[in-house]
């Protein structure tokens, strides 16, 4: 009777090891194995390697557009709007090249704009109309003027637009992240703040702000369609309401129909002009030299790479951002963009007072200005008023106090290797 039951053993066996076996090394199975994953699993490829976003202030692409279809829409960027193309009736310039020109079309500039508003101890009013204070009119009537219980007033210098394709191209949450490890490595005494603002092309979807002094904007095509009405006073679908003059309805001044540009093909584009530019570059001949390198280190050293972030890295090809109304393309995608800065809001010390999307706690909150192409500017910090790059370091104050205490003790020699340092972005 045992041997019975053991050779029927035996044979069950052998048939349960060869059904393993013929299964085992099914096509599928090999691929299971050989990736280390059961075979019911997709095989997850490695994501590519990023690449660095090109850069350079030489007018042409990035690839995302061909260079014909980049020089028109540069050529739209530069073109010079009339009163009666819709120009007004209160603006601050003519064109989008007029404030962003420097060394290149889409670059900086020396001109600012005039933000106004009263502040009573705990609440902030905006200038009647809106805290920007428009600088020319159409007509003498309705120019705006700062009033003079607006206790609250500051210049916005305007910045460059080179590169803000890979910005916009950063995820949401690399920024949260960025937020988020700040209190850590600073012992607590910086933390940048993430305000979430309307992508105005997808209603109802909210995004996290990187455009603009106070980050009130979240999309490129937001950006450019709000620099289209507050800029140039030209209304579109997307921004159909005209601006007042100091609150005051001005419709009997307008020439043409609201909205102004029929279509949305404008300010599409200007975003496209962008979304094609090459970030900033540094001056490599400076940045090989052994004070720059020190320099750089003299940077990191002291904290300031902790707002002012060296390397960030945009979100993959195929990604749907702005309420899935743009997908990444590979010509942004998993770009290494090297803005120094975090695209954070920030108090230190020099806030304009002035409350936009984020609420009463971001109103001395500044963003954190990318310092790329620094080299191009000389007007420097959120109002242009100081001078000189030493300048603007030793405005720094509130969370940057402890970091600028290490500056002022720096030997004169490392102060000189950290400022050409800076001269090379």
């Amino acid at each position: 009777m045992f041997k019975k039951h053991s050779i029927k053993v035996t044979l069950l066996l052998l048939f349960v090891c060869l059904f393993l076996a013929v299964g085992f090394y099914s096509p599928t199975s090999k691929m299971a194995i050989k990736n280390k994953q059961p075979s019911i699993l997709p095989v997850v490829k490695p994501l590519q390697a990023a690449m660095e976003a090109p850069t350079g202030f030489d007018t042409e692409t990035n690839g995302m557009v061909d260079q014909e279809t980049h020089d028109e829409d540069r050529d739209k960027f530069m073109e010079i709007n009339t009163v009666e193309l819709g120009l007004g009736p209160v603006f601050n310039a003519e064109s989008c090249a007029t404030c962003h020109t420097n060394p290149v079309v889409g670059g900086s500039s020396q001109i600012a704009e005039v933000r106004a508003g009263r502040f009573d101890g705990s609440k902030f009013t905006e200038h009647p109309g809106g805290s920007l204070v428009h600088n020319r009119a159409i007509d003498p009537a309705i120019q705006e003027q700062v009033l003079d219980s607006d206790n609250v007033r500051t210049f916005r210098m305007s910045l460059s637009t080179l590169g803000l394709g890979f910005v916009e191209a950063i995820d949401d949450q690399t920024l949260v992240d960025i937020a988020n490890n700040q209190p850590k490595v600073s012992n607590g005494r910086i933390t940048g703040q993430v305000i979430r603002v309307p992508v105005i092309e997808a209603p109802g979807t909210m995004r996290v702000g990187r455009f603009g002094w106070k980050n009130s904007q979240a999309s490129l095509l937001s950006f450019s369609g709000d620099a289209y009405l507050n800029e140039m006073g030209l209304t579109t679908p997307l921004f159909p309401k005209e601006n007042t003059s100091d609150g005051r309805p001005i419709d009997q001044f307008d020439m043409v129909a609201d909205p102004e540009l029929a279509e949305n093909e404008d300010i599409e584009i200007f975003t496209s002009f962008m979304r094609a530019t090459k970030a900033p570059s540094r001056d490599e001949r400076l940045a090989a030299t052994p004070d720059a390198q020190a320099g750089n280190k003299i940077f990191t050293d002291l904290g300031c790479a902790i707002c002012h972030v060296s390397m960030i890295t945009t979100a993959p090809a195929g990604t749907m951002i702005n309420g899935g109304t743009f997908m990444v393309p590979p010509a942004l995608g998993n770009k290494i963009i090297r803005p120094f800065s975090d695209f954070l809001l920030h108090d230190i010390g020099t806030g304009d007072g002035i409350v936009e999307n984020g609420g009463m706690e971001t109103r001395n909150k500044i963003r954190t200005v990318p310092l790329w192409g620094l080299r191009t500017r000389t007007l420097f910090m959120h109002d242009g008023l100081s001078l000189t790059v030493n300048d603007a370091i030793l405005r720094h104050a509130g969370e940057a106090k402890t970091i600028i205490k290490k500056y002022r003790r720096l030997p004169d020699t490392q102060k000189q290797q950290l400022l050409t340092f800076l001269k090379s972005l």
